[in-house]
């Protein structure tokens, strides 16, 4: 890997080095091993997730080398650079009609994919299911035993560029239409509730004691969180902005598997 990462640090710094075939094979190497999930756009470590930037440098630089081509299935003609995953029966994947995965995006055994979408990049480990019309976008890294429920937006570092991919940790229960993104961190057997939102910027606000605790970018391990709002001055009166509102924490009678209106009834609250 440490050649491969040389030679993409080279070409991201001279866009005239594509036209040797020795970068381009290299920015083919990073997709090709991306899709076997033996590199990973973020890697975690006892001290969290580092991001490695030559990998994302390597898959912008990917679309500039692809051509656009035409393909059919059935009646549906599709013309895009990027190709499709495939070989899912030899993968342990489920992968209902609909599903589509491009091409550099790692999909591990017993993974189900209801009719959604996973962008280049991402990283969808065992026993995940992405529900119906959800999005995991470039580069984001969803952990085991996840579900993310339809409709839901998991954020892109690509378009526009960012630097760090949104995770999604193990054992995690993201609700119906819920969004994620910039790069937003969510620990390992967290809930949240429909409709959440979070970008870089919300705030997370813990309501769970006698005084709030605020935070940004990080939902805490095994917290549950549903959409709230807080009051914010502005030149023309005073709203409601958007926030998400850990109500408390996950009971450990609270089965990983279990539903989303099952976690939240121990809070007597449906959402």
């Amino acid at each position: 890997m440490t050649a491969l990462k040389e030679l993409i640090t080279a070409v991201w710094e001279n866009r005239e080095l594509l036209n040797d075939s020795i970068y381009k094979e290299a920015i083919r190497s990073v997709v090709e091993e991306l899709d076997k999930g033996t590199l990973r756009t973020a890697t975690p470590g006892a001290e969290g997730w580092t991001v490695n930037e030559w990998v994302k440098q390597a898959l912008l630089l990917y679309f500039s080398i692809q051509n656009m081509q035409t393909w059919h299935a059935g009646p549906m003609e599709f013309h895009d650079k990027m190709l499709l995953k495939s070989g899912y029966r030899e993968k342990g994947v489920r992968a209902v009609p609909q599903a589509v995965v491009r091409y550099g995006a790692y999909i591990a055994e017993n993974v189900v994919l209801m009719p959604s979408f996973v962008n280049i990049g991402a990283y969808v480990d065992e026993g995940t299911m992405i529900d119906t019309w959800a999005t995991v976008g470039s580069c984001a890294q969803i952990g085991k035993g996840v579900h993310l429920s339809g409709g839901v937006g998991i954020g892109g570092v690509l378009e526009p560029l960012q630097s760090s991919p949104v995770i999604v940790e193990d054992g995690c229960f993201i609700g119906s239409r819920c969004i994620v993104v910039e790069g937003v961190v969510i620990e390992k057997e967290a809930v949240l509730g429909a409709n959440v939102v979070l970008t870089g910027s919300t705030k997370i606000i813990d309501v769970s004691g006698s005084t709030p605790v605020e935070h940004k970018g990080r939902i805490p391990a095994r917290s549950v969180v549903i959409p709230g709002t807080y009051p914010k001055k502005f030149p023309a009166g005073e709203y409601g902005v958007g926030c998400g509102l850990i109500i408390g924490q996950r009971k450990a009678s609270t089965d990983k598997k279990t539903s989303l209106n099952d976690a939240l009834r121990d809070f007597k609250l449906s959402v």
